[in-house]
């Protein structure tokens, strides 16, 4: 089932702003944050230095940039999830789909490799390796859609057929040419599936409920949703 949402619903659905679980998703590993204090405390003393330097005093303008550059790690995980949004919301068209896990299965995906060196002194490379999950979603049109994300302990609850919910997202009025897709939701299980939170799930919520007590709804019949 594939039901055309309006352009309200999906900037509704795809927030402007980050969100928290988005603001958690770029805010990364304790790594990541020393890096963002440390371009903080650089930025600050570059400033201190050069009004020192030479001299310079431009008020209100070097406080308003001084107060940017110290909340550096803060702000720019927002800034990062804020930027992605935006790429979504670009496209012109949403829909909501509804199908059903067709297939699943788990990879090991390489993150990235790091040298170190052994008790021995000899160099060592060591990968840095993440178990996914994959599942491929469709309907009986022969429409589908594979999803990787990283694998949580709840996935094991995920099986063959159970019903998967997401948004699309085209350029296209009709739909015909899906480019981008949503985290997706398993409702009988209650269970997101996704790399990055793109959704609103409160909002998601809200429609996922609406088309499900709509018991006239047919697969292959659409009907925009207000």
């Amino acid at each position: 089932m594939l039901v055309p949402l309006t352009r309200q619903k999906l900037e509704q659905l795809i927030p402007l702003i980050a969100t928290g679980p988005q603001f958690k998703y770029y805010w990364g590993k304790f790594s990541n944050f020393l890096q963002r204090l440390l371009i903080s405390v650089v930025a600050i003393v570059a400033i201190l230095l050069i009004r020192t330097v030479f001299g310079l005093d431009f008020g209100f303008i070097v406080f308003l940039v001084g107060v940017f550059a110290a909340l550096f790690w803060l702000w720019y995980p927002i800034f990062q999830a804020s930027l992605r949004n935006v790429k979504l919301r670009r496209y012109k068209y949403g829909g909501f789909f509804r199908g059903r896990i067709l297939d699943w299965w788990i990879t090991d995906k390489l993150m990235g490799k790091q040298e170190t060196v052994n008790n021995k002194g000899e160099l060592v490379i060591v990968e840095n390796r993440e178990k996914r999950i994959n599942i491929e979603v469709g309907d009986d049109t022969g429409f589908s859609i594979e999803l990787e994300a990283p694998l949580r302990p709840f996935h094991k609850a995920i099986a063959r057929g159970q019903i998967a919910e997401m948004i699309v997202l085209s350029n296209r009025a009709d739909l015909s040419r899906i480019e981008e897709f949503s985290d997706v939701y398993i409702p009988n299980r209650d269970i997101w599936v996704n790399d990055y939170p793109v959704l609103r799930r409160d909002f998601f919520g809200e429609v996922s409920d609406r088309l499900r007590e709509d018991r006239q709804d047919r697969p292959r019949r659409r009907r925009r949703v207000e």
